[in-house]
């Protein structure tokens, strides 16, 4: 489970965080990247930005419209990532990429080689079509890119089951079906059971998201026996903000990481590389 997440000081889960490429634009980004890798941040998930998404609430669908206006594309996001990951001394990159906006275009094999080459540690498709799921996993396979999987948390048992052995990254179980920025409404304690199944049947780390967005929340997620936590809406408003009022991009970013209670320096011990 050391591949993607790592124990936290202190009580807190493993963390990932969701920013959408070319939101804040590159150069921006890369520093950002800095800042959660300085800051012990396990794993960036890095979307490919498309317009249209019926599971993003309207942060993130605000997000992938400014990155779409300033010309985000594929290939520019897999620049970004050849570029930074290389200067990265703990934080991984899972890229997640729209099925029928990313993949198809391409051809799902040229798409998982690219992929691989720039250097990102793991690949979650979104809407991948069931019928060319064992397909999409063997070519990922092949060129060695670890593949993240998805269910949520009331999915019917067989589909976790199926989410749970397919991982070779990690799992993402979706605490609360809607569209993202959505809390489950009693909350994450009472996901034990789920995250308990999906673990029984994986070799990989699991962990949960959608409306994770305090320090509660996080230790609530740590307390169920997740391995970590993602943090999507609540850090991509932390960048809308920045944007909105003129603040400082790192500053107030920053200032986020610190309410959900990350800030952890990274030490050597700490590192992947």
């Amino acid at each position: 489970m050391a591949e993607f997440f790592t124990a936290r000081s202190g009580d807190g889960p493993g963390l990932a965080v969701f920013v959408t490429g070319g939101d804040p634009p590159p150069n921006r980004l890369a520093e950002l990247a800095i800042l959660l890798d300085e800051r012990g941040v396990d794993c960036l998930e890095l979307a490919v930005p498309f317009p249209g998404s019926v599971t993003d609430g309207p942060v993130l669908r605000r997000s992938a419209q400014r990155a779409l206006r300033r010309g985000t594309d594929l290939a520019e996001v897999l620049a970004f990532v050849a570029q930074i990951r290389p200067r990265l001394r703990r934080l991984r990159i899972a890229l997640l990429a729209d099925w029928s906006h990313s993949v198809r275009p391409m051809g799902d094999a040229e798409f998982v080689r690219r992929v691989a080459d720039s250097g990102a540690d793991g690949l979650l498709v979104h809407a991948l079509p069931p019928r060319l799921r064992e397909r999409h996993l063997a070519q990922a396979v092949d060129v060695g890119l670890p593949v993240v999987t998805t269910c949520y948390a009331t999915s019917p048992p067989a589909v976790r089951a199926v989410a749970a052995r397919d991982a070779t990254a990690y799992v993402y179980v979706v605490a609360a079906y809607g569209r993202s920025g959505t809390a489950p409404a009693g909350g994450y304690a009472g996901l034990g059971s789920v995250v308990a199944a999906v673990r029984a049947g994986s070799r990989v780390p699991v962990a949960v998201g959608f409306g994770v967005r305090t320090r509660a929340d996080l230790l609530q997620i740590r307390a169920i026996g997740a391995d970590a936590a993602v943090v999507g809406t609540a850090a991509v408003q932390a960048i809308e903000r920045a944007e909105r009022t003129g603040q400082d991009l790192l500053a107030g970013f920053d200032t986020f990481l610190r309410s959900m209670g990350i800030v952890d320096q990274l030490s050597e011990e700490g590192t992947h590389r």
